[in-house]
């Protein structure tokens, strides 16, 4: 009895450090969402992946988070010869960074790159779309993907849905102030396969809670 007292003890020990530390749910039941409001189900990709990191963008900074991702995403492929499938690479548009979620079509019509003082990649101009959705220039030092490739090549998307709003209130005009039509003509413009998350700090917490290292990347 007292050495079956000792091993539970024992086991009660780890099971608190574990609970105090925060070990990642890739070690630890996941939680089940209460309904399908908002898609978490990426949170289970990045649990289940060998090597995990949450890039958080909450500037537009030119679209250098996406550079930082995918040369993060690269290095470790060179490094330790880990497939592409077995990494989770997590992108978080929040706040002002939320433009980059938005297509080029957004860009154009509400003079983004003016207003964010983004300049087109020849650096002469205002930029007239998304900086994350053209290809790297020629001569660039990191010849990036463009969003499109990174969500297509695996990478994970996340948009803050507050700031989402914002962006959607800049339709209400031509919506007559109509909320939810402003928020259906913002939805289109909204890159695909971006998945809108309650907030970008939600999403940043989440990526973490599922084992990925944080970097703010903007």
């Amino acid at each position: 009895m007292p050495t079956n007292r000792r091993n539970f003890l024992s086991w009660l020990g780890v099971t608190s450090i574990a609970g105090a530390i925060g070990l990642p749910e890739s070690a630890q039941a996941q939680p089940v969402p209460l309904d399908g409001a908002y898609d978490v189900s990426w949170a289970d990709r990045v649990a289940k992946a060998k090597a995990r990191a949450v890039f958080d963008s909450p500037d537009i900074a030119d679209g250098d988070a996406l550079a930082k991702a995918t040369m993060w995403r690269d290095e470790y492929m060179q490094v330790y010869g880990t497939p592409r499938s077995d990494i989770a690479t997590v992108l978080v548009l929040r706040h002002m960074g939320i433009a980059l979620a938005m297509d080029d079509t957004f860009w154009k019509r509400f003079g983004i790159g003016k207003e964010k003082k983004v300049l087109s990649p020849e650096g002469k101009e205002w930029a007239d779309g998304n900086p994350n959705l053209a290809p790297a220039p020629a001569g660039s030092t990191y010849p990036y993907e463009t969003l499109a490739q990174f969500i297509a090549g695996g990478g994970i998307v996340l948009g803050c849905d507050l700031a989402f709003g914002f962006a959607a209130q800049r339709y209400k005009k031509d919506a007559k102030g109509d909320s939810a039509a402003a928020r259906a003509e913002a939805l289109k413009a909204l890159v695909p396969g971006v998945i809108l998350q309650p907030s970008g700090i939600f999403a940043v917490m989440r990526a973490q809670q599922a084992g990925a290292g944080y970097i703010k990347a903007s």
